[in-house]
């Protein structure tokens, strides 16, 4: 189930807050675990029992932490989290990757069916090694309680795609619900949800319409116009499509009470690939540097461009099981080291309108990487883009007007001044204390609402880019 359909908008959702709104206050979590199971299970609820089995093994490994051999319980748990994994997300990948060598060096493959990747997995599971870390770290107390570690983990609103959240942030919440729910919270969450919905599908999907279009025709039939129109309607595509996602679990996260971290701050409008990654998907760049780059090292020593290296090598393996994803992850681990070593110092002396574009195109052009199933694909794909500047007037007269509307409202964003960035911020984070600028907002959100639930009615279903990741 997706927060952007038919089946979430007029049935899940409505039950599920009537529900939940009626129930006191000590029977909210026992409807709010039984829900996001089910939002959980919809569509594929085999899945469901490897999830809880993994859970009860993470609750029964924190409770022996403190005991002699915790440290032995503490791998396990560690162990049997990547396993599940490994074995859902990359076993496809390294058999296949073995059987092109395998084919090569003896003429034999092993025999293997795919196995279906679950969504969500990769959340779900950064999740869950979040909470062993920090019990084992002492950085927060273990949850004596497998309901509330169960909520923790599975609470639908951000189980599929983030923000990542971590236990100690929201273990309070989890437990003092009475204390975290009120009629300003539910109310600025339903704008936020109804925010992200709009970024969805009124500007993702067009978005993505025309991207599905362009990257099936051919390499070799493309043109420098179709190109550039197809990575930059990509580009906008996939932040609207994320934080539009990050912004229903957010919104829906204050309706039930709970306070989660943003996991957007404007990324276009960075000055440089550093801090790009300081803007985009903020929950996975935290649970990186806290779980994996600070444990390598971080920066002491000589080895801080290694580590960089790693992270973004295997961010980009988190990504998906597939190299152009692991090239995408060592293109932006490259110009993080560049800048580290020198170009930083040289893009805080430049015109910043010039730092943003440098920026901008090399994260528009790594997405090709990121959007190309095939590597020789994306290369082509580049060099395309970068030849010499034939613009096809036709083509662009031929194209839908509403696309070019949307990434209008794409280079909004992008190059967003920071008076517009805090503008903007506060609309869809805070209600006003001015009535006539609520009234103003709310009459604003109900009609974006049932424009996206038009949209919604006419086109169908819509999947959300991140839920194969």
């Amino acid at each position: 189930m997706v927060f952007s359909s038919i089946t979430f908008l007029l049935y899940f959702m409505p039950v599920f807050f009537l529900v939940y709104y009626s129930l006191p206050y000590k029977f909210k979590n026992y409807w709010l675990v039984f829900a996001s199971l089910l939002f959980y299970s919809w569509g594929a609820p085999v899945f469901i029992f490897a999830f809880l089995l993994s859970s009860i093994l993470d609750y029964l490994a924190t409770t022996q932490f403190n005991k002699s051999n915790g440290k032995v319980y503490f791998v396990l748990a560690i162990v049997s989290n990547i396993l599940l994994l490994g074995y859902f997300k990359y076993s496809n990948f390294f058999i296949d990757n073995f059987n092109v060598i395998s084919n090569t060096l003896f003429g034999s493959t092993i025999p293997w069916a795919h196995v279906i990747l679950p969504i969500g997995i990769s959340f779900l599971t950064f999740e869950k090694i979040s909470y062993l870390i920090d019990v084992y770290r002492k950085d927060g107390g273990a949850q004596g309680n497998y309901l509330n570690y169960l909520l923790f983990v599975i609470l639908f609103p951000h189980q599929i795609a983030g923000p990542i959240v971590r236990y100690k942030d929201v273990s309070e919440q989890i437990q003092n619900r009475a204390g975290n729910i009120n009629l300003n919270g539910v109310y600025e969450g339903l704008l936020r949800f109804i925010i992200g919905l709009g970024k969805k599908v009124l500007l993702a999907n067009v978005l993505g319409s025309q991207v599905a279009i362009i990257f099936a025709v051919p390499v070799s039939e493309l043109t420098f116009t179709t190109v550039w129109v197809g990575i930059i309607a990509y580009t906008f595509q996939i932040y609207f499509d994320f934080s539009g996602y990050s912004d229903m679990a957010i919104g829906i996260g204050k309706m039930l009470g709970f306070k989660f971290p943003e996991n957007f701050k404007f990324p276009y409008s960075s000055r440089s690939i550093t801090e790009f990654w300081k803007r985009w998907h903020m929950t996975l760049g935290n649970w990186m540097k806290d779980y994996l780059y600070i444990p390598l090292g971080g920066n002491r020593g000589n080895s801080t461009y290694i580590n960089l290296m790693i992270v973004f090598l295997l961010s980009g393996l988190r990504h998906g099981a597939s190299w152009n994803f692991v090239l995408w992850g060592a293109v932006h681990g490259s110009f993080l080291v560049i800048e580290r070593i020198y170009l930083n110092k040289m893009l805080q002396r430049i015109n910043p309108a010039i730092a943003n574009m440098y920026t901008f195109l090399i994260v528009a052009s790594a997405w090709v990487l990121f959007r190309s199933e095939d590597i020789s694909y994306a290369l082509i794909y580049l060099k395309k883009m970068y030849s010499i500047p034939l613009i096809d007037l036709d083509y662009l007269v031929s194209l839908n007007p509403k696309l070019f509307l949307v990434i209008s409202i794409g280079f909004v964003f992008a190059f967003a001044s920071e008076k517009m960035q805090l503008l903007l911020t506060r609309i869809y984070t805070q209600s006003s204390s001015n009535k006539t600028a609520n009234y103003l907002i709310g009459f604003t959100a109900i009609s974006l609402y049932i424009l996206a639930l038009g949209e919604l009615l006419a086109t169908g279903f819509n999947p959300f880019i991140y839920f194969k990741f």
